[in-house]
């Protein structure tokens, strides 16, 4: 299983070039969070996130970040069942206030299903799970991000810190970040474990059913002959935040 490292790959280089970043994050306005996110870990990570986990959409209160702008590309954005390493801020940068991995998590999630989303679009992946963040470009996905940190500011779910804003909004806006925009050949490697689906199951019943229900993605279906019982021991939840 290789965990989805979009960040943890841009934060490594990234916060060292933040001058050719075009996000004026100081001057981006706030879109708007509702909903739940889950987040349950799976494994140890890199030297740059606290581990593995995966995204879980809540069958009964999704996480959805409504952009500033209602004609903004990607106006609307839910995203899917999917690894994540949360913020995956630096070692060395984690000890200075507002770079926790986990921070701006929601904000991340929104960030990371934009990747996996242009990955699988560019890839070719049928179906229409990525529809409403087709039309979203490279420039889109750091504006985003950068819109996405100003809605936990002004929800008051985060302190307020322009530093951090502005830098890690910087650090996704970069030549090395437009570079694994652009990778091919990555989707295959971010649909989730089915192994692992079946844990998520048992932790949060309904979800898988309503991933499959809604998107009915072959990567997601549990082999044939797979018991549809939940396993003994579900994934463990490490995050759950309400909006």
């Amino acid at each position: 299983m290789r965990t989805h490292t979009k960040i943890a790959r841009i934060a490594a280089f990234g916060l060292m070039l933040t001058g050719c970043a075009t996000v004026d994050y100081l001057h981006t306005p706030a879109g708007h969070f509702t909903g739940s996110v889950f987040v349950m870990w799976v494994g140890e990570g890199n030297d740059y996130g606290d581990g593995n986990f995966v995204f879980v959409p809540d069958p009964r209160d999704r996480l959805r970040f409504t952009r500033h702008n209602p004609q903004s590309h990607g106006a609307v954005i839910e995203p899917g069942i999917m690894y994540t390493d949360a913020g995956s801020i630096p070692k060395i940068a984690q000890v200075f206030k507002g770079f926790s991995p986990w921070g701006y998590a929601p904000a991340y999630m929104i960030h990371d299903w934009l990747f996996v989303g242009r990955h699988c679009l560019v890839d070719g992946e049928p179906g229409s799970r990525f529809d409403q963040i087709r039309d979203v470009d490279f420039d889109d996905s750091a504006t985003i991000l950068a819109e996405a940190i100003q809605a936990l500011v002004v929800s008051n779910q985060v302190k307020a810190n322009d530093i951090a804003g502005e830098t890690i909004s910087a650090a996704v806006d970069t030549v090395i970040a437009k570079n694994l925009w652009d990778e091919k050949g990555a989707c295959a490697e971010s649909h989730v474990d089915p192994k692992l689906i079946a844990k998520v199951e048992a932790a949060v019943p309904g979800s898988t059913n309503y991933v499959l229900k809604n998107f009915g993605i072959e990567a997601f279906k549990l082999p044939p002959g797979t018991p549809r019982a939940p396993p003994a021991t579900p994934a463990k939840i490490i995050a759950h935040i309400t909006f």
